[in-house]
C-alpha cells in the first residue's frame, strides 16, 4: 500500500514539474545577448502598462455588450404569496359578498422588449467610436513603449562605450604614472609629473566608479521598462557600427496630424460628442416596448390546499411613454453639447499648433545634435592626432608633463562629447519619429 502511494506521488511530481517546464518554455523570454528589437518585442508583450491598455480595451468590449444588452428580450419572475386578515367584500343588491380567499398566491413569467429607447439607439452608434478610443490608447502606450525602450537601450549603450573609454584612459595614465615614477626614481624629472600621474589616475578611477554605479541604476530602469523583474538577469549587445547608420533621418518628411494618436483621439472625442447631441435631440421621441406575461395564480382558504389548483393567466401588451413637458431641461441639455463640440473643436486648433510647434522643436534639436555629432567626431580625430604626436614629443623630452595631460584632457573629453551627441541624435530621431506619427508598433 505504501509502496503505491510512493509511485502515485513520484508519477504526480513528475506531471507538475512537466506542466511547470513547459510553461517555463511558452513564456516569452529575452536572448541572452538582447538587441533593441528583442527589447521593444519583449516590452510590447510583457510591459505592465500594455496589458493594462489591453485589459482596458477588453473592459470596454465588455461595457459595449452590457449597453447593447437592453435590445434583448428581458425576462424577469415574480412570485408572491398574501394573507387576507380580514377578506374584502362587496355588496351586490342586499348580499355582501366576500371577494376572495385567505390564501392567495402568484407566479408570474413576463418577457419586455424594447422596440423604441433613445438611451439604446445612442448605445448602439457609439460602440464604434468608444472601440476606437480604446484601441487608440492601447497604440498610444505601445507608442510611448517604444520611444521608451529605444532612448534606455541607447543610454545604456553610450555608458558602456563611456565605459571602455575610461578604462583605457585608466590604463594609459598608469602607464604615465609608470613611466613618471621611474623618471623620478632616476633623477631626470622632479615629483611634479609623478604626482600630477597620481592626481590623474585617481580622478578617472572615480569617474569609472561613478559610471558602473549609473550603469547599474539604466539597467534597473531598462528592466522596467521592458517588464522583466528585479531577479531576472539582462545583458544587451550593441552594434556600435550600425549606429552611425541608424543616425540619419528624411528631414524632408512634413508633418501630417491624423497620423498622430492624440490627433485621433480628439477627433473621436469630437465623433463621441455628436453623438451625445443626437442623444439629445432623441429625447423627445416616444419610449416603445412590448411586453408578454403568463401567471398562475393559487387561492385557498386553507394553507395546505393552496397550491392544489392554479388560475393561469396570460396578456399580451405595448407600452408607450411620451414625455411632454420637463422644464425645458431637454432643450438646454442640447445647448450644453453643441457647446461642448464648439469647445472640442477649439481643442482640435490647439492640439494642431502644439503638435506643429513639438515637431518644429524636434526636427530644430535633431539637426542641431547631428551636426554637434558631427563636429564632435571631427574633434576626436582632431585630439588622437594631437595627443599622439605631444606624446612622442613628451617622450622625447620636447614637451611638458602638463601639456601631455592638457592633450590627455582634450582627448577624453571629445570622446565623452562624441558618445553625448551619438546619443542624443538617437534620442532626437526618436522625438522627430515620434512627432511625425511614424513610429509603426507593428513592426
Amino acid at each position: 500500500m505504501n509502496s503505491s502511494k510512493q509511485v502515485m506521488f513520484l508519477i504526480m511530481a513528475a506531471v507538475g514539474c512537466f506542466s511547470v517546464s513547459a510553461h517555463a518554455q511558452d513564456s516569452a523570454s529575452l536572448p541572452e545577448k538582447a538587441t533593441l528589437p528583442d527589447l521593444i518585442d519583449f516590452a510590447l508583450e510583457n510591459r505592465a502598462v500594455i496589458h493594462q491598455a489591453e485589459l482596458d480595451e477588453e473592459i470596454g468590449e465588455r461595457e459595449i455588450a452590457s449597453a447593447l444588452s437592453g435590445w434583448f428580450p428581458q425576462i424577469n419572475a415574480d412570485a408572491s404569496y398574501n394573507r387576507n386578515i380580514k377578506i374584502p367584500t362587496a355588496v351586490i343588491g342586499d348580499q355582501v359578498i366576500s371577494m376572495g380567499q385567505k390564501n392567495v398566491g402568484a407566479l408570474v413569467l413576463q418577457a419586455d422588449q424594447q422596440l423604441l429607447n433613445p438611451g439604446l439607439l445612442q448605445a448602439s452608434k457609439a460602440a464604434k467610436y468608444i472601440r476606437q478610443q480604446n484601441a487608440l490608447n492601447t497604440e498610444d502606450s505601445k507608442i510611448n513603449t517604444i520611444v521608451e525602450v529605444s532612448k534606455g537601450y541607447y543610454d545604456i549603450l553610450t555608458s558602456e562605450e563611456q565605459l571602455q573609454i575610461v578604462q583605457e584612459n585608466i590604463q594609459r595614465i598608469q602607464k604615465q604614472l609608470n613611466d613618471a615614477r621611474a623618471r623620478y626614481e632616476t633623477g631626470i624629472v622632479d615629483r611634479t609629473d609623478y604626482k600630477r600621474a597620481e592626481i590623474s589616475l585617481s580622478n578617472t578611477l572615480a569617474e569609472q566608479k561613478r559610471v558602473v554605479q549609473l550603469l547599474g541604476y539604466k539597467y534597473a530602469y531598462l528592466k522596467e521598462l521592458v517588464g522583466l523583474t528585479p531577479e531576472q538577469s539582462l545583458s544587451l549587445s550593441f552594434d556600435y557600427a550600425s549606429m552611425e547608420s541608424e543616425m540619419l533621418l528624411d528631414t524632408t518628411l512634413t508633418l501630417d496630424y491624423q497620423r498622430r494618436v492624440e490627433y485621433q483621439q480628439l477627433q473621436t472625442q469630437r465623433q463621441l460628442q455628436q453623438l451625445n447631441t443626437q442623444y439629445n435631440k432623441w429625447t423627445f421621441l416616444p419610449r416603445l416596448s412590448a411586453f408578454y406575461n403568463y401567471a398562475w395564480d393559487y387561492r385557498d382558504n386553507q394553507f395546505a390546499d393552496l397550491f392544489s389548483r392554479s388560475f393561469p393567466r396570460s396578456v399580451f401588451g405595448l407600452s408607450l411613454n411620451l414625455p411632454i413637458f420637463q422644464g425645458g431641461k431637454r432643450i438646454q441639455e442640447i445647448r450644453k453639447s453643441r457647446l461642448m463640440e464648439d469647445r472640442l473643436d477649439w481643442d482640435i486648433v490647439n492640439l494642431r499648433n502644439q503638435l506643429n510647434t513639438q515637431y518644429e522643436l524636434a526636427m530644430a534639436t535633431y539637426q542641431a545634435n547631428l551636426n554637434d555629432w558631427r563636429t564632435a567626431k571631427r574633434n576626436v580625430e582632431l585630439s588622437e592626432e594631437v595627443y599622439n604626436t605631444i606624446k612622442l614629443q613628451y617622450d622625447e623630452g620636447i614637451k611638458t608633463y602638463l601639456d601631455l595631460m592638457t592633450a590627455e584632457t582634450d582627448l577624453r573629453t571629445s570622446q565623452i562629447n562624441y558618445l553625448n551627441a551619438m546619443y542624443a541624435v538617437l534620442s532626437g530621431k526618436l522625438d522627430v519619429q515620434q512627432a511625425l506619427g511614424t513610429i509603426d508598433t507593428n513592426n
